[in-house]
């Protein structure tokens, strides 16, 4: 984005007060792939199919590494500090020329409710705008699954407005929910 990611540049990792995210490794394809499978991750999520294919977390995790290279995307795995194992994924998808990201997200169910989402997206939002470069991140969600808009509230983000019947999930079509962060919004923090 700002010219200061080389081809050769590793993945970054990001710490917060109680989770390490990371890059995510083949390992993780078993986690990724049980968590995956619950239709409530897919129900939500734009592009997860359910049933979840099986090979589907070892192929997505591998192309990772060529999206950072690229420029295209920076995937992290979301694992607790004090445990072992995967308990989410979140990431941006980067358009580097508006200098913009969508960010996406997801939690395994028995995780959800303690705000590991929303410590993940400020972290990852923080990275994003700060050493990124970024100029905006946005992120939208499905108008039936208001908690991951409480989610990207308490990461800092703004609800900007609403999208109809803007995505077909499952023959359905699906109201959205956009929500924005600028990097002057972080500067006046």
């Amino acid at each position: 984005m700002n010219g200061s990611k080389s081809e050769s540049a590793e993945r970054p990792e990001l710490e917060t007060q109680r989770l390490w995210l990371r890059p995510f490794a083949m390992k993780d394809a078993d986690d990724v792939q049980r968590i995956c499978g619950d239709r409530e991750i897919a129900a939500n999520t734009r592009r997860i199919e359910h049933p979840y294919p099986a090979g589907a977390a070892a192929v997505w995790i591998e192309q990772h590494e060529g999206f950072w290279q690229q420029g295209r995307a920076v995937v992290f795995a979301i694992c607790l500090k004090d445990r072992p194992g995967v308990v989410g994924a979140i990431g941006l998808e980067l358009d580097s020329e508006n200098h913009h990201a969508e960010l996406g997200y997801w939690v395994e169910d028995v995780h959800r409710g303690n705000g590991y989402a929303s410590e993940a997206a400020e972290s990852v939002i923080r990275f994003g705008l700060g050493q990124l470069g970024l100029h905006r991140i946005f992120a939208h969600h499905m108008l039936r699954n208001p908690g991951s808009g409480r989610v990207m509230i308490k990461a800092g983000m703004v609800r900007e407005g609403m999208l109809r019947g803007h995505y077909r999930k499952w023959g359905v079509f699906e109201d959205v929910v956009v929500y924005g962060v600028l990097g002057s919004d972080l500067a006046s923090d």
